[in-house]
Order: C-alpha cells, then sequence, then structure tokens
C-alpha cells in the first residue's frame, strides 16, 4: 500500500512540475518581450497558497489537473466601425471583452499582449508546449542512457515445436503437437479426412533454439539489445510468407548459419481495430526475451521519434474510441487496453508499477520515467492543435493575423490591424465542454473499470 501511495505521489509531483515547467515557458518569453503578466498559477480553483514578488502573483490552486499564466491584454479592443446590434452572440463577445480589458492599466502602453509583434506572440504562445517537449526528451535520454528501458531483445526466448490455430482445442493437452486436430483446431481420430497433426513450426523445423541470439537477418547486422532490432526481425519475417530467410545465429560462443522459411498466416492488418481486416504475413514462431537494457545517445532521436509518430496516431484515434470508453465506463463492456486513459488511470497506474514486486527498483525507475515523458509529449501535441483557447489556437490565430496584413498590403489597403481573438470565444467555450466531458468520462472509466497492468 505503501509503495502504491508513493507512486501515486510521484506522479502528482511530476505531473505539477510538467504544468509548472510549461507555464515557466510562457512567463519567460512575455516578460522577455516586456508583457505584464500579473499572475502565474499551478492549478485550478480555490488558491491553496500565493505569494506576491514584483507584479506578479505566484501560486497554487487546489485542483492539479493545469495551470495558467494571465497576461494583460489577451484580447484586444473592439474594432473601429464594428456593428452594435444587440444579439445574444455579440453581448457575450463584449462581457468577455470588457473582462479581459479590465486588467488593462492606463500605465500598461505597449506592455499588453496583442500589441505586440506577430512573431513575439507566436514564440511566447509556442514556449509552453516546446517546454513540455524539452522534458519529454530529457525524460526519454535518461531512460534511454542511464536507466534503462525494457527492451524486446534479439534472443530467442520460446520456440514452439508446432503451429496451433487461434482456440485449438488441444493446446491445454501435455503434448499438443502430437494431438491430431483439424485444420480449425477441433480434435479429430488419426485417419480421418481432414485430420492431421499440427505443422510443425518453421524455427523448430529450421534449427532454432531457446537462448539463441539473432545477430543477422536477410545479410542485415543486429544489436542484441537495441530498442528497434527485434522490430526489424518481426517486420523481416512478416514481409517473407513462403520465401526463404538467412539468419545468422549464435548459440554457446559460435555462430551458425540457417535458412528459414516463413509460412503464411492471416493476421489483423491492425492488431488493435480488427475492423481494419486481415492481411498475410509471414510467420516463423519464435519469441523474444526481455531484459533492461542501456541505449546509445545517438538512439535517442530516433527512439524520441517513434514514441511521437505512436502518440500522433492515438491523438487522432481519440474521438472513435469514444463509444467504446462510454460502454466501458457504464454498460460494463470490457475495456480497451489501447484507448485513452485520464490522469487518475495513469496515476494509479504509476502506483500499481511501484507496488509490483517483480518489477526491480531500476524497472520502476524506468517505466516512471517513461511515463512523465509521455504525458509531456502528449501536453507538447495536444497544446499545439490550432483551437482556440488551446495554444496553438493563439499561434494559428497570430499567424492569420500576419497573413492578412501581408494581403492587405499588396492590395495597397492599411494594416487590418490585430486578430480579434474575442469573436472566437464561443468556440473556446464549445471546445472546453468537450474537455470537460471528456475528462468527466474518463474520471468514471478510470475509477469502475480502470485499465492495469495485470
Amino acid at each position: 500500500m505503501l509503495l502504491t501511495v508513493l507512486g501515486i505521489v510521484a506522479f502528482a509531483v511530476g505531473l505539477l512540475f510538467s504544468i509548472a515547467f510549461h507555464e515557466a515557458g510562457h512567463f519567460f518569453w512575455a516578460r522577455r518581450f516586456g508583457m505584464r503578466v500579473p499572475q502565474f498559477m499551478v492549478g485550478f480553483g480555490p488558491t491553496v497558497w500565493s505569494r506576491w514578488r514584483g507584479e506578479t502573483e505566484y501560486g497554487l490552486k487546489a485542483v492539479p489537473l493545469g495551470g495558467y499564466i494571465r497576461i494583460v491584454g489577451m484580447i484586444p479592443p473592439a474594432e473601429e466601425g464594428e456593428s452594435r446590434r444587440a444579439t445574444r452572440m455579440r453581448s457575450f463577445i463584449a462581457e468577455v471583452r470588457g473582462q479581459a480589458q479590465n486588467d488593462v492599466l492606463p500605465t500598461d502602453g505597449d506592455r499588453v499582449f496583442y500589441r505586440k509583434p506577430w512573431w513575439q506572440r507566436v514564440i511566447v504562445m509556442f514556449a509552453g508546449p516546446f517546454h513540455n517537449l524539452v522534458l519529454a526528451v530529457v525524460f526519454f535520454a535518461v531512460t534511454l542512457t542511464v536507466v534503462g528501458t525494457s527492451v524486446f531483445t534479439t534472443t530467442v526466448g520460446q520456440v514452439p515445436a508446432c503451429v496451433l490455430p487461434a482456440g485449438a482445442a488441444s493446446a491445454t493437452a501435455e503434448d499438443p503437437c502430437s494431438v491430431p486436430i483439424t485444420a480449425d483446431g477441433q480434435r479429430c481420430q488419426a485417419g480421418a479426412a481432414d485430420c492431421a497433426l499440427p505443422q510443425q513450426s518453421p524455427a523448430a523445423a529450421a534449427g532454432l533454439r531457446p537462448g539463441d541470439t539473432i545477430v543477422a537477418i536477410g545479410g542485415e547486422p543486429l544489436t542484441r539489445t537495441a530498442y528497434d532490432s527485434w522490430t526489424a526481425v518481426q517486420q523481416a519475417i512478416r514481409s517473407h510468407p513462403g520465401q526463404p530467410l538467412a539468419l545468422t545465429v549464435e548459440r554457446d560462443g559460435e555462430r551458425r548459419e540457417l535458412t528459414v522459411t516463413p509460412i503464411p498466416n492471416t493476421v489483423y492488418a491492425d492488431p488493435a481495430d480488427p475492423a481494419a481486416g486481415t492481411t498475410t504475413a509471414g510467420y516463423l514462431g519464435v519469441s523474444p526475451t526481455v531484459e533492461l537494457a542501456r541505449q546509445a545517445w545517438s538512439d535517442v532521436p530516433g527512439y524520441s521519434g517513434m514514441i511521437t509518430a505512436r502518440s500522433v496516431e492515438r491523438l487522432v484515434e481519440i474521438p472513435q474510441k469514444i463509444p467504446q470508453l462510454f460502454r466501458a465506463a457504464f454498460l460494463g463492456e470490457q475495456r480497451d487496453a489501447n484507448g485513452p486513459v485520464g490522469v487518475v488511470g495513469v496515476g494509479r497506474i504509476s502506483g500499481e508499477v511501484f507496488s509490483i514486486q517483480a518489477f526491480s527498483g531500476a524497472e520502476k525507475v524506468s517505466f516512471f520515467l517513461s511515463l512523465l515523458a509521455s504525458i509531456n509529449l502528449v501536453l507538447f501535441l495536444f497544446n499545439l492543435l490550432p483551437i482556440y483557447p488551446l495554444d496553438g489556437g493563439h499561434i494559428a490565430g497570430a499567424l492569420y493575423e500576419k497573413a492578412r496584413s501581408v494581403v492587405a498590403r499588396l492590395r495597397g489597403r492599411p494594416d487590418p490591424g490585430p486578430f480579434d481573438i474575442a469573436r472566437l470565444m464561443p468556440v473556446a467555450y464549445v471546445v472546453a465542454g468537450l474537455f470537460i466531458a471528456l475528462s468527466g468520462l474518463l474520471l468514471v472509466a478510470d475509477i469502475v473499470n480502470p485499465i492495469t497492468l495485470q
């Protein structure tokens, strides 16, 4: 229990630090460009602690699910000639604009956000997510090169003697390879039509044994504990159904040349999405061992890029996974292990990692640092979405303002001035509402039907 609590607390502290570091990026460049920043807060809700330093109030709030800095003049005053016809939407925008203008003092002058050049505003808004990217790369680098990360090595862990269909009735037999079965895995009498012993696995037929280390495949050398070596083995096997493939294997200190022929096998094109259909891939019949291994510094960019690509794919998939998440939260359906997880769920996983006795201390630290790195990477990607009120929305507004100014100059017209971002407030409230709804759904799912490492 103490280790579980320690894991949860460690994650909470790491999350708060990541949020504070994000806001520090905005804060540093806002002050660097002369903007007035009256507040720097970590968290939302009631203020737990605060202190004034100079013209800025620094504080910690009760709900550690975000943070903000308040820059004066984020919303410009109304444009000249703007329609004053009373509508509910215009009244709402005018109210928001009025609240923003209340922060502006007569002495602020050009220190307000909207008076700054477009490129300075882009830097200020990009700096927050960029700080999360820096943290993600630092955590990944420390994990890979100092602590080590769990990798599938090219040392063979298991070599099944035969190939059994999924769900074969003989799978629980003492020697399933000696039990005759039909093509769909049902037991049958030897000699009957469509009844035979299971096919010998290609790996066993080629002479592969547990403990063998694959040092080259198809002539390409492999590093035993490199994070991407087993992936290269899998890709080579999958891409050679029914075709011979040369392996160089190290056994008892000696190298041997083997030729294997993966058999064609029907698999899901996307294991995480059965609806994507099936494809034919090669099957050899080997599984790797798993070790905690350090990687070279030169592997950090490639590893970070791989995780970034996967994170982008997962973010894109979130909308289509919401129905299943709803069913798991309220209808008792099994939770999708590859689906989205909320802050509570990630904290729970952190606590679970710390409490599992089978993990060594290094493995726990490695997993924890990878978890923080992934959180910061998601914060970087999510905040750059070009949707207001996210940082990416402010960046898109500044870029649009610059493009509009260039077009006006080319047409010989006066500069239209600052882009009135107050007009996007209705969009901001819709986005915020959707985000709150998703957060609530994740909270319920993480409590009643959590994803666990078990």
